[in-house]
């Protein structure tokens, strides 16, 4: 029995098919990819970001986005959903929809184990062509534990981390700095 052959989609199919259904699929190379639904941990620390990261720049040019933005990564061809992307000075998306944000500065995932490896691998090979995007960080859910991408000068991305509820998290991008009991604000760990 020879297998069947996956049908190619369009990245015009793939919006037509997304912009219509109940759950959440990211798309690269002609092929659509169904994300997980996130979890109780996950959706905590999203929403605790995204409070802390919308309060700090309630008075500046940029705006905190949730899970339902996507991203394209336009070298590449990747659609993505970020849990949580930052946008400074005039947004640039791809279509009148205004639901996909071409231009980050900053893009924010929280770690999965199943998708842990994307998002340190092939995810942020494909984040990192973004002309506009200055930081990518890393947030665990297993234990307070926040690791950052720095671009700098030269084009090299810059690591660090912080572990512990007693440290601070610095977002340089965007000149924010949140306490990581602030990011894990009524999460119980393991």
């Amino acid at each position: 029995m020879i297998p069947k052959k996956k049908a190619f989609i369009t990245p015009k199919e793939y919006l037509e098919i997304e912009r219509k259904a109940e759950f959440k699929s990211e798309y690269f190379n002609g092929e659509m990819f169904a994300l997980a639904r996130a979890g109780k941990t996950h959706n905590k620390i999203s929403s605790n970001l995204i409070i802390n990261i919308g309060v700090h720049l309630k008075n500046k040019s940029c705006l905190v986005y949730g899970s339902d933005m996507k991203v394209k990564i336009s070298s590449s061809g990747l659609y993505a959903y970020p849990d949580i992307s930052v946008v400074c000075g005039d947004e640039k998306f791809e279509d009148d929809e205004s639901d996909i944000l071409l231009n980050p500065k900053l893009v924010i995932e929280i770690l999965s184990e199943s998708t842990e490896s994307y998002d340190r691998g092939k995810k942020f090979e494909h984040y990192r062509t973004l002309e506009s995007l200055q930081e990518y960080v890393l947030v665990s859910q297993e234990k307070p534990k926040v690791e950052q991408f720095l671009k700098q000068q030269d084009g090299k991305w810059l690591y660090s981390e912080v572990n512990g509820v007693d440290s601070r998290a610095q977002f340089t991008s965007i000149e924010c700095e949140i306490e990581l009991k602030e990011v894990y604000h009524k999460v119980e760990f393991k």
